[in-house]
């Protein structure tokens, strides 16, 4: 091992070290905040989770899957067709995060997630006419309203509780059928982004990425969250735009407007979505292609268009939610802890991996700036700049002050793309980088129950 390679890797344990000083400052310093005056609202901060040391029926499958993924995927991510790597890859995390789920049982652990007072489908039945509805919405997002809404519908646009009301009409009614849906359609997130960092980058990148992101933690909060379903379509929403900029794709201006639909629809399942913009912005710059953005932005304004005519004012509402977010746990919890804790949470959603990957990533960011400029850039060097756009949009939105806790799941979509920089891992350590990534996920799975 060379000198050069000997300091780097010191300088990965270094920053998973310090990662664990800020994880343990947070829970230390959160704990001693909530026991004074209960103002986190947390049993277990800076996790919404409490202690609670469980073994459930998906523990051995955990088990099971850490110990394969482990053994055989980095050998087998190398050597796969391209076409089985994806399907593999995506195989292996539905198995990941089903396991992990039902590690708290078929009930606690997905058919109940979503069916709790704070919850999308405790308000099915009020969108039995559903234009009406949404002209009716912004009327019930204060507290003090006639009838207001959940905290979950309250804090989104109605895009996310829509779709649980058309799985509803279809017959895929309830908490288990809504579970599912958002395992099943979170899991697809890994092969989304495995096709985004294959297009930007290039192929090798892309399966040096793949067990770590098959392995992350932060499979603990897509089953069962629906923010592990906004974080596939944002992940999608990335690879189409990633395709259409590259022109690696058969219809680039196909792929374009599709990214663009899917921007829109973000937009209308989660707030603070839009800042995927900064994302979108990034990837234009990194491949200099402009030519696509007409019809990225004609896609983007389908959906505004069609929730606009059916009466809902997203402006309005979003100036609402924050009157509402003040007048809940949003306006009592100290921003003076989350804006340092909820990095603590993204440390425990990314793993010790993903961090050290960061690590590199910063580092090397002055020379792909320099390199991107004049056009000679690495494949490192693509991936850099896609962790670092969705890096700076996490930022923007911890500074925000509107994401106080619960950003294990709210953050999915920007974690799951932060995944993706332990492409840059030296292989010598790879799969000990890998290990320790299982090993905080099923120590987190079970001696805490989470709350989503």
């Amino acid at each position: 091992m060379s000198t050069t390679e000997h300091t780097g890797r010191r300088r990965d344990l270094a920053a998973a070290g310090l990662a664990a000083l800020l994880v343990t400052a947070a829970v230390v310093v959160g704990s001693s905040v909530e026991d004074r005056d209960g103002t986190l609202h947390l049993n277990w901060p800076p996790l919404y989770a409490r202690w609670d040391p469980h073994v459930g029926p998906g523990t051995p499958a955990a088990l099971a899957v850490a110990a394969a993924v482990i053994a055989y995927a980095p050998a087998l991510a190398a050597r796969l067709s391209w076409r089985s790597l994806l399907l593999g890859a995506w195989t292996a995390s539905l198995a990941w995060i089903w396991s992990l789920a039902l590690v708290d049982g078929w009930h606690r652990g997905v058919a109940k997630r979503l069916t709790t007072k704070y919850e999308y489908l405790q308000v099915i039945d009020r969108f039995q006419d559903i234009p009406a509805t949404l002209r009716d919405f912004t009327r019930h997002i204060l507290i003090d309203s006639p009838a207001p809404w959940p905290a979950h519908t309250a804090g989104h646009p109605p895009g996310a509780t829509l779709t649980f009301v058309l799985l509803d009409r279809v017959g895929l009614g309830g908490g288990a059928w809504a579970g599912a849906f958002c395992i099943t359609a979170g899991s697809t997130a890994v092969v989304a982004v495995l096709i985004t960092v294959r297009t930007l980058a290039d192929e090798a990148t892309a399966r040096r990425a793949a067990p770590f992101l098959v392995l992350t933690p932060a499979a603990i909060w897509v089953g069962a969250s629906a923010d592990g379903y906004f974080a596939a379509v944002t992940a999608w929403m990335i690879a189409l735009l990633a395709g259409a900029a590259t022109r690696t794709v058969r219809s680039p201006a196909a792929a374009a407007v599709g990214s663009g639909l899917l921007f829109g629809l973000v937009c209308y399942l989660s707030y603070g979505l839009t800042l995927f913009a900064v994302v979108v912005a990034a990837i234009l710059l990194v491949t200099r292609s402009a030519r696509v953005l007409p019809l990225f932005l004609a896609g983007a304004a389908v959906a505004p268009l069609v929730f606009t005519l059916a009466g809902f004012d997203w402006w309005e509402a979003y100036r609402l939610l924050v009157e509402r977010y003040h007048q809940g746990a949003g306006g009592i919890r100290p921003y003076g802890y989350f804006v340092w804790a909820n990095l603590a949470c993204t440390v425990l959603v990314i793993g010790p991996a993903a961090v050290a990957a960061l690590r590199r990533a910063a580092a090397s960011a002055p020379g792909a700036v320099s390199r991107l400029r004049t056009g000679r850039t690495t494949p490192a060097d693509q991936l850099t700049a896609l962790v670092l756009a969705v890096l700076l949009a996490l930022l923007a939105a911890d500074l925000s002050g509107m994401s106080k806790a619960e950003t294990e799941r709210i953050w999915l979509p920007f974690t799951t793309f932060l995944s993706a920089a332990t492409a840059l891992l030296p292989g010598v350590s790879r799969r000990h980088w890998l290990t320790a990534q299982a090993v905080l996920a099923l120590l987190l799975n079970h001696l805490l129950l989470t709350g989503w």
